[in-house]
């Protein structure tokens, strides 16, 4: 048996408007829906056959035959507000995990990891790894650093940087290390090659054929780099480079170079050297700042391009490899520019300090 409803009274414009809406091809399937409900209940249909022709609920009917009684026509358009999703966790939630990562570690682990994170915090993984995505935090890496305790730190600072930003006038710089102890090593299979999904790939293990010494001098002007190979790294090496960037440079020019604090730069024949020689001026970067020394900017590039993916079956080998580089780049050298003054540099390094509740 069907319920029995009182047929929905309609007037002649209100069956004209619904009939309207049925047959117009623009009109949403939720309004059409809405409409014939109310035709066929204005007919006198019962509900339960209502709703079975239509496929929806009984309730639905009950609903839209009520809002057409209490609106009319306008009505059927009336949506219910939704409220909108609710956030999985609350800020104080967020704040609590960002908290917990930044300002302690899990027990017999020096750092949070996304599962130990998740399990402490009663969270999904893919939650944290958003909250960390969302502020910046990193707790799986870690970075080095040295502070340097030079006592005279800040005159050695601005005497290179100064050098970098406002070179002397009719005078090159220069920045001057050695790269010692560059070994040439033959890995034991020859190097399978890049294919599409499967990078290069090449043996851990290899024999070593020996080392040579790398000095180079990089042009802070153009970029150029001088330099040369030697068995050893010692002061009489070190002179035999000098001699070389004499040669290799205008002699009208004064050199001011940028060096580390190796007793190979400080021996006594060395100065003897500089006292025969007076357009070279050294400059000592302090210690433990070998980051003030642009040319290991150029060591980078060095092994990262020629050395460390290399095969080399001798010492000459690896020289011959190195005299490559050089003489390829200095085709087309990449001039390397500083940009940070020494107020800026002694900012960061306060910073630093207060960072580590260190006065040193």
């Amino acid at each position: 048996m069907f319920d029995v409803a009182a047929p929905l009274p309609l007037d002649a414009n209100q069956r004209k408007r619904l009939e309207f809406l049925v047959r117009a091809g623009n009109t949403p399937q939720k309004l059409a829906q809405r409409a014939r409900i109310v035709l066929l209940a204005a007919a006198g249909r019962p509900n339960a056959a209502i709703a079975r022709e239509l496929d929806v609920s009984r309730p639905t009917v009950l609903l839209w035959r009520a809002r057409f009684a209490h609106g009319g026509v306008p009505g059927l358009s009336y949506e219910r507000p939704r409220p909108g999703r609710k956030p999985a966790i609350g800020p104080e939630k967020i704040q609590a995990v960002v908290e917990a990562t930044l300002q302690t570690t899990p027990p017999a682990a020096t750092q949070w990891s996304v599962r130990t994170m998740a399990k402490a915090q009663g969270l999904g993984r893919t939650t944290i790894h958003r909250i960390w995505r969302q502020h910046g935090l990193q707790p799986h890496r870690v970075e080095t650093f040295k502070l340097s305790r030079d006592p005279r730190f800040v005159e050695k600072l601005r005497d290179v940087v100064g050098l970098y930003l406002d070179p002397p006038e009719h005078a090159l710089v220069l920045s001057v290390d050695e790269k010692s102890q560059i070994q040439a090593l033959d890995r034991t299979a020859p190097l399978l090659p890049l294919r599409p999904g499967i990078p290069a790939r090449q043996t851990h293990d290899y024999h070593r054929h020996g080392t040579t010494t790398l000095f180079a001098a990089l042009n802070l002007l153009d970029g150029k780099v001088i330099g040369t190979c030697m068995p050893r790294h010692r002061a009489r090496e070190f002179l035999h480079f000098l001699n070389r960037v004499d040669r290799e440079t205008p002699s009208t020019l004064a050199l001011h170079l940028i060096l580390d604090n190796s007793s190979t730069h400080k021996s006594p024949p060395v100065q003897r050297w500089l006292r025969r020689h007076p357009r070279f001026h050294f400059h000592f970067t302090p210690t433990s700042s070998s980051w003030l020394n642009l040319v290991e900017r150029w060591f980078r590039d060095l092994s990262q391009q020629r050395i460390r993916r290399g095969s080399f079956d001798s010492v000459d080998a690896l020289i011959a490899a190195i005299e490559q580089y050089l003489a390829t780049y200095n085709v087309n050298p990449t001039r390397f520019t500083w940009t940070k003054d020494a107020d800026m540099i002694l900012a960061k390094i306060t910073r630093c300090k207060a960072a580590l509740g260190t006065p040193h």
